[in-house]
């Protein structure tokens, strides 16, 4: 198997499109070309995950964090980020990092953190706009359901919970044909008027060559006729944070117990406890303070994220709770995750999850 391969699936999960436009998601060592001899998931790719692999016979890293985030002038094994990137390259280990972009859907990292603390109603947080786009085009009405049904499978039409969105209003077309035209109707030379349907439909924006490419297979036209551009719309699906119920409101002092029993902590740093019971929760891998503005607006109960500021803590103004529970500790599940996607994925194939810790905080307790 082709690393190609194990990427291109992964980025049916998280499409690179979705990273933020500071990161650097992606292959970052090696070659797509490889055959992969076995994948190791983790969240940082660092030296000792780099020899990890090695003797386990993978070539392949795949984890959250880039190892190589901004540029890199020289390569002299000065830091921890070049003596990985020597370390892998000598080895000929490929480093894939799936970072923001899987941060940004439900079902990624926040989905898993939601996991561990059984949310219901799960909904992005912070939603993204223009990410969507609208495809127009115009079909003879009699092949249109044809048309339609292409557009559908190549993955257009989806709003929420609803598949094969789309919109039609006949009318007339009319074009004249060239000499070296091999016209679907109409007479070479001569003006002709068709029956056509308007037809429109939505479609993510990383999914734009696979529906053009679906729409144009199927359009009886020789030249077909559509237009696509960038609409305003949230995506209900993509975004920032995630937000959720628990299934029963409870205290918040037991609350903080089950978030430290579910991510395995030693200590939470947070706000001062409220007199209200917790049952609608926020939450961000990583660093999240960005979000405590949409968690209070959204009427979260409590806000669970990491990297949060002195001065940051103030910003919940007795609202909610903040709970701060670090950011390798938020995220640490994300290799558990993308192992079993793998796994799921490639039954047949060795996937293993790293055992190195790769955690710089460390809590004298």
């Amino acid at each position: 198997m082709k690393i190609l391969e194990i990427t291109s699936f992964l980025e049916t999960i998280a499409p690179a499109s979705l990273q933020e436009s500071y990161d650097n998601a992606g292959l970052l060592t090696g070659n797509a070309n490889w055959d992969c001899t076995g994948i190791i998931t983790a969240l940082d790719a660092t030296e000792d995950v780099v020899l990890e692999a090695i003797e386990n016979n993978c070539n392949l890293i795949v984890a959250h964090h880039p190892i190589i985030f901004g540029g890199l002038k020289k390569i002299t094994g000065k830091n921890y980020v070049e003596k990985t990137i020597i370390a892998a390259i000598k080895k000929d280990i490929a480093i894939y990092a799936i970072h923001t972009n899987l941060d940004n859907v439900l079902r990624g990292v926040n989905g898993k953190m939601a996991d561990k603390l059984g949310l219901i109603n799960r909904q992005v947080l912070q939603p993204k706009k223009a990410i969507l786009k609208k495809l127009v085009t115009f079909v003879p009405v009699n092949q249109a359901e044809k048309v339609r049904e292409a557009l559908f499978a190549a993955g257009a039409g989806h709003i929420g919970d609803y598949a094969e969105c789309s919109f039609s209003a006949e009318g007339e077309g009319t074009f004249k044909a060239g000499e070296n035209s091999t016209p679907f109707v109409g007479n070479i030379g001569a003006r002709h008027t068709e029956n056509e349907l308007r037809l429109e439909t939505i479609f993510p924006a990383w999914a734009e060559n696979k529906v053009l490419k679906a729409l144009l297979a199927a359009h009886p036209y020789e030249e077909a006729a559509y237009e696509t551009f960038t609409i305003d719309n949230q995506h209900p699906s993509i975004g920032a944070g995630l937000i959720g119920d628990l299934l029963l409101p409870v205290t918040a002092t037991n609350f903080l117990q089950q978030i430290k029993e579910a991510f395995h902590l030693t200590v939470i740093r947070h706000t001062p406890i409220l007199d209200k019971p917790i049952q609608k929760v926020a939450l961000c891998g990583g660093a999240g303070s960005f979000l405590i503005g949409a968690a209070i607006a959204a009427g979260a109960d409590c806000y669970i994220t990491g990297d949060v500021k002195y001065h940051e803590f103030f910003d919940a103004n007795e609202k909610l709770i903040i709970a701060d529970i670090g950011h390798f500790e938020s995220e640490q599940f994300t290799i558990v995750l993308l192992y079993d996607v793998l796994s799921e994925k490639f039954p047949n194939f060795a996937v293993l999850k790293t055992r190195v810790k790769t955690n710089p905080v460390n809590y004298f307790v």
